[in-house]
């Protein structure tokens, strides 16, 4: 299908631009220009130069990106920047971009850092989605292949960490102007303002932010189900039903950052803080039809057999604050850090259906789910550093946690009747929105109601030091966890459980220049992955695991890893990188769920699952990336970048060997940037493409495939202090498909009896953006 974008459309996206701005936040250490000068904002708005891939000094293998590799292509939030970077995949919706997947892996098993340190989100894995952050917020994106003693190892797959600008960054304001313009003609704004400048003996840089969201996605499911027939080992072809439906996502996201910094000669001062607040509802409309292509009213007037109406209220408010105290004495340089960062997610969700599967007396149901978060954590970390000669340096330190997670679902629904209705009621006109009746009382889910109190105490020691070419670093972390536990889900009968462990995380990292141009690295460390937060609380819930109930285990520990990397890379002209590297892990301690033994809550032919530390796996890949300016071929102003990751895995389950859940096989990001500095113009290209992932868990298989993703730009720059640039993405519409096989029993999927066979496609359209900034 070829799309055309009209005169109109981009008429109406051009009386869209108004105003959208930058943030900012801390860093660990001041960055300025060469000869001293902190960054003026005509800098930022105006860039000098193509954007490139850093090199890091530091023994650990980092790969460093700043704003300018990003900025060109206006990603809207942190995930959507991180989708042009190595080895990140993303099993979202189409033009989203919220849990990042670090070498293919669950979300759980990457470490997310805002200025070095962690934050809580609201996702039971303890994954936080990037599309919280916007990416006006970021100054630098860091991904940290291997760990370190010096931060906490919850990283098997490695660390993202998220550097926001900071009081010394930027001398100046600017504001951020546009608009979007998505495929079912929504125009929503985004606007911003920032601004860094001296105040008293130190450096203030405060933010401002406002981005609109949308996402007008459209499913279309098939679903067959089993006949005696069927062959037992191949996909179920009978047809069952086909379900058609829309599924709109619009909100608003508000954000405000702040940092002040002093630097003193003998003592270093900041307090910075950021706040992001996400206001958004979720409608979804759909209809199922027994027939695979016809659409019209209820039987008998038609193949319709049911209308479901679905309704989302999502209200989330992140925010953390952050001060450090350094001091340089005579022992060496000591630091502190004390922290608090929070977390709050409501929901408010309302589900109406109408069954016409009896035509006779069709069936009304409707649902209200109330959903309360709040994950809360208090930190304070002091470590002191100490030269021990010979550029060598002994850093010890230590770290206290204090989390407390509370979590409350609870619901309500009621069964009605509506006689004549397969009549009366006309689909393309009425809403099953239009029968609601008042709820009764709500309820605790099974499992819904409890809270998770989670301490910690860490400690550390590393040796680091710089001999000719050789930087290095080695050195072990502590980590110990007490855990109290508490379900509420029965008042009559409180659940409460503890659990302690202690890991020892020992880790090494080398880099060693060959010449000035080439380098290695090495690095080995050992990581832990935490269990996930509904798999440790005591309750039971009834039919989790298809007819089978599935209890809790409070005293599941971590998983752990042993994990290598070996890098190559090599400078190319005066800011251009290549590189190579493999990574390898071994896990061990995986949670799977086991068969107690023991009758489900259905009698007879159930079980009831519990989570368990029984599981092996290992995960290896390769990676390539380059970024680099093309003036060795006498075009410095064509600027080129691209990364490909091969990634693969194995694991055993219950069902055999099969990759981790939702790896990719590969992810390749390609693309260009063309200067004209004659005429103030610039533009380029990104394409980006990841392969399919499988899911198996018991009761259901899920592949997933992506289309490619190709995005544009065009820049005008006027004078040192305004900017236009209009950007188009998702231009190749990809769709994403999925392809389900459900199963009534493990038995059943051992011996591959399909019981539902479902093929869904999910389609968003190309979005439109025209952002201009201004420097004052």
């Amino acid at each position: 299908m070829i799309r055309t974008f009209s005169l109109h459309s981009a008429a109406a996206l051009a009386l869209a631009a108004a105003l959208a701005a930058a943030p900012a936040t801390a860093q660990e250490a001041p960055i300025v220009n060469d000869d001293g000068s902190i960054t003026s904002a005509q800098d930022i708005v105006v860039l000098g130069s193509v954007g490139y891939r850093g090199r890091n000094d530091a023994a650990e293998p980092v790969l460093t990106y700043d704003s300018e590799f990003f900025q060109r292509f206006e990603p809207l939030t942190a995930g959507d920047a991180l989708k042009r970077v190595p080895s990140v995949t993303f099993l979202s919706d189409v033009i989203e971009s919220d849990g990042p997947r670090l070498r293919g892996l669950p979300p759980g098993y990457t470490q997310i850092l805002i200025n070095g340190e962690r934050v809580p989100g609201s996702n039971a894995d303890r994954s936080f989605f990037l599309d919280r952050i916007p990416a006006e917020l970021i100054d630098r994106v860091e991904i940290v292949r291997s760990s370190s003693a010096r931060r906490t190892g919850d990283a098997v797959a490695g660390t993202i960490n998220i550097e926001l600008r900071d009081a010394y960054e930027l001398d100046g304001g600017y504001v951020r102007a546009g608009g979007l313009y998505y495929d079912d003609k929504e125009l929503e704004p985004s606007l911003g303002l920032v601004y860094g400048g001296a105040v008293g003996p130190g450096r203030l840089l405060v933010g401002l932010n406002l981005q609109g969201r949308h996402n007008p996605k459209k499913k279309y499911s098939l679903r067959y189900k089993d006949s005696p027939e069927n062959e037992p080992d191949y996909a179920t072809t009978e047809f069952d039903n086909r379900e058609d439906q829309r599924d709109t996502r619009d909100g608003k996201d508000y954000s405000a950052n702040a940092s002040y910094e002093i630097d003193g000669e003998t003592t270093d001062f900041r307090v910075s803080g950021f706040y992001v607040r996400t206001d958004r509802t979720e409608s979804e409309r759909s209809f199922e039809y027994d027939d695979p292509t016809a659409t019209g009213g209820p039987l008998p007037l038609g193949p319709l057999i049911s209308d479901n109406a679905n309704v989302n209220e999502i209200d989330q408010e992140n925010y953390s604050i952050d001060a450090k105290l350094a001091h340089r004495w005579s022992l060496g340089k000591t630091t502190l850090r004390l922290g608090y960062a929070r977390f709050d997610d409501k929901q408010r969700e309302t589900e109406y259906q109408i069954e016409f599967d009896d035509k006779d007396d069709p069936a009304f149901e409707q649902v209200f789910t109330a959903t309360d978060v709040t994950d809360k954590e208090y930190t304070a970390k002091l470590d002191h550093e100490v030269e021990l000669g010979d550029d060598i340096q002994l850093v010890v330190g230590g770290l206290y946690q204090k989390k407390k997670r509370g979590m409350a679902i609870l619901d309500a629904d009621a069964e009605m009747e509506f006689p004549g209705l397969q009549t009366s009621y006309d689909p393309f006109a009425d809403n099953p929105t239009d029968l609601m009746e008042p709820f009764g009382a709500l309820k605790p889910t099974d499992g819904g109601v409890n809270r998770i109190k989670e301490r910690r105490f860490d400690g550390f020691a590393l040796v680091q030091g710089k001999t000719g070419g050789l930087t290095w670093e080695a050195g072990v972390r502590y980590e110990t966890t007490k855990l109290d536990i508490r379900d509420f889900s029965d008042p009559d009968d409180v659940l409460t459980q503890d659990n302690d462990y202690e890991k020892w995380l020992p880790s090494a990292s080398i880099k060693f220049d060959l010449t000035s141009h080439d380098r290695i690295t090495a690095s080995v460390a050992r990581t832990n992955r935490r269990p996930d937060f509904n798999y440790i609380s005591p309750a039971t819930l009834k039919k989790e695991v298809g007819d089978n109930d599935l209890i809790g285990n409070p005293q599941l520990g971590p998983e752990t890893a042993w994990g290598i990397d070996v890098g190559y890379e090599r400078r190319i002209g005066a800011r251009g990188i290549v590189g190579l590297n493999a990574f390898y892990r071994d896990v061990t301690g995986l949670i799977e769920l086991i068969n107690t033994e023991e009758t489900g809550s259905e009698g007879a032919g159930t079980v009831v699952y519990q989570p368990q530390n029984v599981g092996d796996g290992k995960v290896w890949g390769v990676e390539f990336d380059i970024s680099t300016d093309l003036g060795f071929v006498g075009l410095p102003d064509t600027g080129i970048f691209g990364n490909v990751s091969w990634l693969d895995s194995e694991i055993k389950d219950f069902a055999g060997e099969r990759r981790f859940n939702g790896q990719s096989n590969y992810v390749y990001n390609i693309g260009f940037i063309q200067d004209l500095p004659k005429w103030g113009v610039a533009f380029g290209a990104t394409h980006r493409k990841q392969g399919a992932a499988y899911d198996r868990v018991l009761g259901e298989e899920i592949r997933t495939s992506y289309g490619s993703d190709l995005e544009i730009f065009v820049e005008k720059r006027f004078g040192k202090k305004f900017t236009i640039r209009a950007v188009g993405s998702n231009l190749l519409n990809g769709a994403k498909r999925e392809a389900f096989n459900k199963f009534d029993s493990p038995e059943d999927q051992a011996d591959r009896k399909f019981d539902e066979y479902e093929l869904e496609s999910e389609k968003a359209g190309p979005v439109f953006q025209l952002m201009a900034r201004y420097a004052f």
